[in-house]
């Protein structure tokens, strides 16, 4: 399958127990009308004899001599789903909190690498007459626009359509041809290496322009310029999962009204609960915190599963009392950050997200917290 790109190998190096690179996503569904007690083990059983898997959920990372050490995918010929999707059942009583220990505990294991990156687990039990599906998927095998689309194409609004294929099922229809540069062949790295060197050299004045707008701009963040905080310290592999809902309306209201994104009024909200916890620690930094915010990079002619991600540093403004002044604040640094990546090409904004990247990938192999500022 070829070398990793830098958009996913970048995922795959700086992972390790304490700090695991993969992403999750939790789903609640309603029991159909009439379905017996064995209902989810049927499911189970019907999705783990599927035997035409999609390449993606193929993949599985390895690095050799012949791949000179770089990270590298091959297909396993192989799969065994009774691996990849697990039946669980709650402990009684079955309430989301229950759930949600279940999910923290299945969040904070590693995905085993000698396997494709992925796993679902079917969840029965749940109060309500409700069953729930975790997906835990590594972020070197997609990115989160990808994972939604996968997980929307196995949904229907017909609560009686039962033809509705799982997301390691292969797209229906014709499959796009492969390229010619779909294996991995030695020779063609010092191509891409003039090709990287090039994209390189066109970097260079983007990011001189970034340090001249940092220095007269105060929503521009640059990278290795966040307060130290309590958060920026060691962590375990322990994982706590919590979850909560807004209406989608009044958030788009809201967005609306100040002329910003949704994701600006996301951004906004998590910036205020941090500001929050850190008054009531009396640990509030003076500088406002610094949140690594990923951008999408995909269009419409995207591949429906790749990593097509770039990534922003965004001042959180957590030094601001006002929560709608932090709004604007917010919003106005990731106009700065955006503007950052106009006209550059997606090889110069990959170049550019490992520069802001490379501090905290620093850190996390060689532990670097307690000596340097904070990523």
């Amino acid at each position: 399958m070829g070398l990793m790109p830098v958009t996913d190998s970048m995922f795959m190096i700086p992972e390790s127990r304490e700090q695991p690179m993969h992403v999750g996503g939790l789903q609640l569904f309603d029991l159909p009308a009439g379905a017996g007690p064995d209902y989810l083990g049927e499911l189970y059983r019907s999705v783990v004899q599927i035997t035409d898997v999609a390449p993606l959920f193929r993949k599985r990372p390895y690095r050799s001599p012949l791949t000179l050490g770089q990270w590298a995918w091959r297909e396993d010929e192989q799969i065994d789903l009774e691996h990849h999707v697990r039946h669980s059942a709650l402990p009684a009583p079955g309430r989301v909190r229950e759930l949600l220990a279940l999910t923290s505990r299945l969040h904070g294991t590693l995905l085993d690498r000698k396997r494709p990156l992925w796993e679902a687990h079917l969840i029965e039990g749940l109060e309500g007459d409700r069953f729930a599906v975790y997906t835990k998927m590594h972020h070197a095998l997609m990115d989160g626009v990808s994972a939604l689309r996968l997980m929307q194409r196995s949904l229907s609004t017909d609560p009686d359509d039962r033809d509705v294929p799982v997301p390691w099922e292969p797209r229906r229809g014709p499959r796009p041809e492969r390229g010619a540069g779909g294996g991995f062949a030695p020779l063609s790295l010092p191509r891409a290496a003039l090709q990287l060197t090039g994209d390189a050299v066109g970097l260079l004045p983007t990011l001189a322009r970034l340090a001249t707008d940092a220095l007269r701009s105060q929503a521009t963040a640059l990278p290795m310029q966040a307060p130290r905080s309590m958060f920026n310290v060691g962590i375990t592999g322990s994982r706590r999962f919590a979850a909560e809902t807004w209406p989608m309306e009044r958030l788009k209201r809201v967005a609306k009204a100040a002329d910003a994104t949704l994701n600006d009024v996301v951004l906004a909200m998590c910036a205020g609960a941090l500001r929050a916890y850190l008054l009531e620690h009396d640990a509030l930094p003076g500088s406002p915190l610094i949140a690594m915010t990923p951008v999408s990079l995909r269009d419409e002619n995207s591949p429906e599963a790749t990593n097509a991600v770039g990534t922003i540093l965004c001042n959180l403004a957590t030094d601001l009392e006002h929560p709608g002044a932090r709004l604007v604040a917010i919003r106005a640094s990731m106009l700065q950050g955006k503007a950052t990546l106009a006209g550059l090409s997606q090889a110069q904004i990959t170049a550019l997200s490992a520069v802001v990247m490379a501090p905290l990938l620093l850190n996390s192999v060689l532990d670097l917290h307690k000596v340097t500022p904070p990523p």
